[in-house]
């Protein structure tokens, strides 16, 4: 809201100013959604000058219309779209990562976010050739298992040594150093670490709850702001960096006994697109997974895992 004073555009002065107060006008949207042929008449004003007054006003401070097709068109100039290296998990996000957007992976412990993650930065780093920032706060990242990943990608030594140097792993114990860390890329980390080389187009964080999940519930205010420090930093990195952010999530159950991911509702509004990930019990192999998109802004969202839409891997 913006208050009318004195030299706010050229014909508004003081006395102009005392005219419209009289009338109970003190805002710029007071003053512009007023007839100016009546206001002309309760103000004793010229009609003329507020005619020229509220053109000036209008042009600075309304915002202009933007069709459709032009926002579409900034999408597609400005979005890539990251592959994650398996086909059916692409489909379920409709073609892969999305840069600009926060997509992040809910599950129980060995439901196989961790190794979504290592799959999608290895492609990122190998097949896309760009850098991928891993935060790691569980101390989970496995150098081993992403070389393992890239020898089944290519027998070529060097090619699988330039891929892991493309991928930058950070480790943090606790939210203050996650949100030092997510400050720190956004003031001069990520424009460093474009130098010279691919540029950055995805940031993980393996994971948010672990960091988070302790300091929430209860009267604990300050576990909610930091929540929501962090989930600002996150966006802001997406927004200004145009890179995809892919967090990992703890689960909890509703009041049906539904899985749904943790960290509440604040939370809930930072990822764009959200996938459920499952472990299949009794279907012969340990490591046959379900993912059940619950949350996406492009694709038809199911309610619960158990659909036929729920794709499944071996990873």
């Amino acid at each position: 809201m913006v208050i009318l004073r004195e030299g706010i555009c050229p014909g508004v002065n003081e006395e102009f100013i005392k005219a419209l107060q009289s009338e109970d006008i003190k805002t710029v949207e007071d003053f512009v959604s007023c007839n100016p042929e009546e206001l002309a008449q309760k103000c004793s004003l010229s009609y003329k000058a507020l005619v020229a007054v509220r053109r000036v006003l209008l042009a600075q401070y309304t915002a202009f219309p933007v069709s459709g097709a032009d926002l579409y068109e900034e999408l597609l100039s400005s979005t890539a779209i990251l592959s994650t290296g398996n086909p059916s998990l692409d489909k379920l996000l409709d073609s892969g990562l999305y840069t600009g957007e926060i997509t992040e992976l809910a599950g129980s412990p060995g439901s196989g976010k961790t190794q979504v993650c290592f799959s999608v930065a290895v492609n990122i780093s190998h097949q896309l050739k760009q850098t991928v920032f891993y935060i790691d706060t569980k101390g989970g990242m496995c150098a081993n298992r992403l070389l393992q990943m890239l020898q089944s990608k290519t027998p070529n030594m060097e090619e699988q040594m330039e891929a892991l140097q493309k991928i930058k792993v950070l480790r943090v114990f606790d939210v203050f150093s996650l949100l030092a860390c997510l400050q720190n890329l956004r003031s001069n980390g990520l424009q460093k670490a474009s130098v010279g080389g691919g540029s950055v187009k995805a940031l993980m964080v393996d994971s948010v709850s672990a960091v988070l999940s302790s300091m929430l519930g209860g009267k604990q205010n300050e576990g909610m702001s930091l929540l929501m420090q962090v989930a600002g930093e996150l966006k802001m990195i997406a927004k200004d960096f145009n890179i995809a952010v892919l967090v990992t999530n703890h689960v909890t159950k509703d009041g049906n006994g539904h899985l749904k991911a943790g960290l509440g509702q604040s939370w809930s509004h930072g990822p764009r697109t959200r996938v459920l990930l499952q472990r299949i019990e009794g279907a012969g192999t340990s490591s046959l997974r379900t993912a059940t998109l619950t949350k996406s802004s492009r694709q038809v969202v199911l309610g619960t895992w158990f659909y036929p839409s729920a794709v499944g891997w071996i990873l």
